[in-house]
């Protein structure tokens, strides 16, 4: 049986909750929550509606030793509030870089959640970047708040394809650096 948590990644300590690797028991929540229109309608890569399996393969790739992408799951378990609050990933780029994206659940918008997660992830720099990278669609200015809250510079417009609206959406671009 393969490991339920992938070992090379760090748990971060949050202040109302942890950053930890993706589990196979995150499956229901993970699930309720990307299947929501209001979460997959904000990032480039949920569907909607969400279709079966899509939650397991998402684990999956998650779990993988080679995957390109370190997730995390904001687990509010020991401070009284949900095991999954929503996500937060790394994606890894050329030369020290990375790309942030992050969703948190509904229930959890507007408390600073996200903020939390960005600031905790970026003070442990667990994948040693010198730049960050992040993207936003142009109408979630609440998203480009928590990058820019957290030192993110705009660098400029763009666009990119969202699966859940089956459009391409206009984007601000932020970029970090942690020298």
């Amino acid at each position: 049986m393969k490991p339920d948590v992938v070992s090379s990644q760090p748990v971060i300590e949050a202040t109302r909750f942890i950053l930890r690797p993706v589990r196979r028991s995150d499956a229901g929540l993970l699930g309720l929550y990307t299947g929501d229109a209001r979460v997959a309608r904000f990032t480039r890569t949920i569907p909607h509606p969400l279709p079966p399996g899509a939650t397991e393969a998402f684990i999956q790739r998650a779990q993988n030793p080679d995957r390109g992408e370190d997730v995390w799951v904001m687990d509010g378990t020991d401070h009284g509030l949900s095991e999954v609050l929503g996500v937060v990933g790394l994606d890894r780029m050329e030369r020290a870089q990375s790309q942030i994206g992050y969703w948190v659940a509904p229930a959890f918008w507007n408390t600073g959640i996200a903020s939390e997660a960005v600031h905790a992830l970026l003070d442990a720099n667990p994948q040693r970047c010198k730049t960050i990278f992040a993207e936003v669609f142009q109408d979630n200015p609440g998203s480009a708040r928590v990058l820019t809250n957290a030192g993110f510079e705009y660098i400029g417009d763009a666009e990119a394809f969202s699966v859940a609206r089956g459009a391409k959406v206009l984007t601000w671009t932020y970029l970090k650096r942690l020298d």
